[in-house]
């Protein structure tokens, strides 16, 4: 899939939807909903993959819903329903708010490629819809997530520069995410271009379902394959999947070994602070949120998102999909203060307790 070349900053995304163009005013312009306009009494179904990551019931949800009521000036209503990681479960829900009647959808996919079907039902039934975070395949109208393989990226570098000169001297394991979530393969895509060649890697999973323990299992199976002796570093692709790596680590008396992450969960930055864990990537949710919430409000009203998206991508059914990438930050000891802390994510309380306070003051976290 072609990614736009840069990331657009938060900033862009603060555009108010009082300057997008009404359907009639966007003429052949294609990001316009062909609904009908509607007023502020819109109702807007949400749709999110899975509650196991802390992300989504933490930031995303209400984050969207308070958007949401702010452009709508509270008669906006958000349908909501979670799939638990289950693509099926999250078909009938597609169903379920077509048969609502909602005005556009918000879709972040269990399964990219499985809910294709019944985007195209969202489609038949003129109800638009907004892939989030991961790139849905079927006609979708909009889409907003994070650049991808910049995640990627930053991840592998931060992982060579926790390594140094010894980025040679042993063998790395990557823990890559589930195969069925696009954005999986880009974070791939991403680590493999600065990694490869600059590491051996030992053992490489695409681990089932982005669960802990899944990774926990895969862990146990690199060390026994590879020696704990030779094991220098590991490559996880978020922060839940690494605490389970971590405790493999543990149980095998292996310490000192960097370990990547993502999506700067309030245990992943604790991990960071004691130095279990090296880094995480820090995403910042609200402009994402926002960015969906505007879209599809837009969408739902029947205008341009021509101010809002100023991006276009292609999933593989589709092409030029207005889209808003937002970028990202490699969250490590050095930073915590300048990103989590002071975009309000957490307190010094909330990461800094009882467990965490000692090593909280050594990095004059207090």
């Amino acid at each position: 899939m072609r990614r736009a070349a840069v990331a657009v900053a938060a900033g862009a995304m603060a555009i108010s939807l009082a300057a997008c163009g009404s359907a009639d005013e966007a003429g052949d312009n294609d990001s316009t909903t062909s609904g009908a306009k509607k007023g502020d009494d819109i109702k807007v179904g949400l749709l999110l993959p899975e509650n196991q990551t802390a992300r989504y019931e933490k930031f995303d949800r209400p984050l969207i819903e308070k958007k949401i009521d702010e452009l709508t000036n509270g008669k906006g209503e958000v349908v909501y329903a979670n799939a638990k990681q289950d693509a099926s479960q999250q078909a009938q829900q597609v169903e379920s708010m077509i048969t609502n009647k909602v005005d556009v959808i918000i879709l972040d996919a269990v399964d990219s490629a499985a809910i294709k079907s019944s985007v195209q039902k969202a489609k038949d039934a003129n109800i638009p819809v907004v892939a989030y975070d991961r790139l849905a395949q079927g006609p979708i109208d909009a889409y907003t997530s994070f650049d991808n393989v910049t995640v990627g990226k930053t991840q592998g570098e931060a992982l060579l520069e926790a390594l140094g000169d010894k980025a040679k001297d042993g063998q790395i394991v990557m823990m890559n995410g589930s195969s069925t979530d696009p954005n999986a393969a880009q974070f791939k895509e991403g680590a493999h271009s600065v990694l490869d060649g600059k590491v051996n890697v030992g053992k490489e999973y695409d681990t089932k379902e982005w669960k802990p323990e899944n990774a926990n299992a895969n862990m146990e199976g690199a060390i026994s394959a590879i020696g704990k002796d030779k094991i220098i570093g590991v490559y996880s692709a978020n922060d839940g999947m690494a605490g389970g790596i971590i405790t493999a680590l543990k149980a095998a008396g292996i310490d000192d070994v960097p370990v990547t992450g993502q999506d700067a969960e309030l245990a992943g930055v604790q991990r960071i602070v004691t130095g279990e864990q090296y880094m995480s990537v820090y995403k910042p949710y609200a402009p994402e949120a926002d960015a969906a919430a505007e879209m599809a409000v837009a969408l739902a009203q029947g205008k341009s998102l021509d101010s809002v998206a100023k991006d276009k991508v292609d999933s593989p059914t589709n092409k030029g999909i207005p889209s808003v990438l937002v970028d990202v930050t490699s969250l490590t000891q050095d930073n915590i203060k300048d990103t989590v802390i002071k975009d309000g994510v957490y307190t010094v309380a909330e990461i800094c307790t009882a467990k965490y306070k000692a090593a909280c003051e050594k990095i004059g976290l207090e």
